[in-house]
C-alpha cells in the first residue's frame, strides 16, 4: 500500500510553515511579554499563536533553534521529514536545510518583538479568502492584485512590506518552523522576513485552502496607519 506524503509549499513574497499554550514558559520564554496578539480581537486563537511563535523566534533566534528545530533533524529519513503529529513531509533538500537554518539562527542576535495590526490583518484576510475559494496559490490574487495592492487598500505602510504564505502545517509552531527551514527556496526569503529588523508589526490570517487544508498569509510591515472608515 502506498505511504502517504504531505506536501507544503512555501511561497515568497520579498518586499521590495507543537501547538504551545500562551502560559508556557518552559523553554525560558517570558510569554506574558511576547504574546502581543493576547488582547486582538480580530484574530483567530491560531493567528495569535502564529504571532507569538514569531516573537518567541525573534526575542531569542538561538533558544527557538536549539529548542524547536535542531531535534527535528533526527525525524528526517532521507528526504521525508515525520513531524510529529503530522504525515510525512516530503523535502527537497532533506535535513541539509534544517542544519542550515540552525546555523543561521545560531548567529543571530535578538530582534524586537513585532505586534499584530489590524490593517495589516484585512489585506492578509483577503488573500485567505480569494484562495480559499479559487484553490490557487501564490502571491497574485484572482483579481490580479498584488500583496501591495492588497495592503494598501486599508491604510499607509512604513519603510517596507513583505509577506509569507504557508500551505499545509497544522499548528503555529509547526507553520513558522517550515518557514524558517524554507526548503527549497533558494534565497530563504521567508526566514529574511521573520528575522527583518524593520518590521514592527505583522497581520496575520488563517484559513481553509482546498488543497492543503490549511493556508496562512503573515503580512509584514515596518510600520501601519490604518485608514478610517
Amino acid at each position: 500500500m502506498k505511504r502517504k506524503v504531505n506536501v507544503l509549499l512555501l511561497i515568497l513574497t520579498f518586499a521590495l510553515t507543537g501547538w504551545i499554550s500562551a502560559n508556557d514558559n518552559g523553554a525560558g520564554w517570558n510569554n506574558a511579554a511576547l504574546n502581543t496578539a493576547s488582547e486582538a480581537i480580530y484574530l483567530s486563537p491560531l493567528e495569535k499563536e502564529i504571532v507569538l511563535e514569531i516573537n518567541k523566534l525573534r526575542s531569542d533566534p538561538v533558544r527557538y533553534a536549539t529548542t524547536y528545530i535542531a531535534p527535528l533533524a533526527k525525524k528526517y529519513n532521507r528526504r521525508l521529514l515525520y513531524y510529529p503529529g503530522d504525515l510525512p513531509l516530503l523535502t527537497r533538500e532533506g535535513v541539509n536545510a534544517l542544519y542550515e537554518c540552525v546555523r543561521d539562527l545560531k548567529k543571530q542576535q535578538p530582534l524586537p518583538i513585532i505586534y499584530p495590526s489590524e490593517g495589516l490583518t484585512l489585506a492578509a484576510r483577503d488573500h485567505v479568502s480569494d484562495q480559499s475559494k479559487t484553490g490557487r496559490t501564490g502571491h497574485q490574487g484572482s483579481d490580479r492584485s498584488t500583496m501591495r495592492d492588497r495592503v494598501e487598500r486599508y491604510g499607509k505602510w512604513e519603510k517596507r512590506i513583505a509577506e509569507n504564505i504557508a500551505y499545509g502545517g497544522k499548528t503555529a509552531q509547526q507553520i513558522v518552523i517550515y518557514l524558517l527551514i524554507d526548503d527549497g527556496v533558494r534565497d530563504r526569503g521567508h526566514r529574511k522576513n521573520f528575522l527583518n529588523p524593520d518590521f514592527n508589526v505583522v497581520g496575520v490570517a488563517t484559513g481553509n485552502h482546498p488543497q492543503y487544508n490549511l493556508m496562512s498569509v503573515m503580512d509584514f510591515a515596518g510600520g501601519f496607519k490604518k485608514t478610517e472608515k
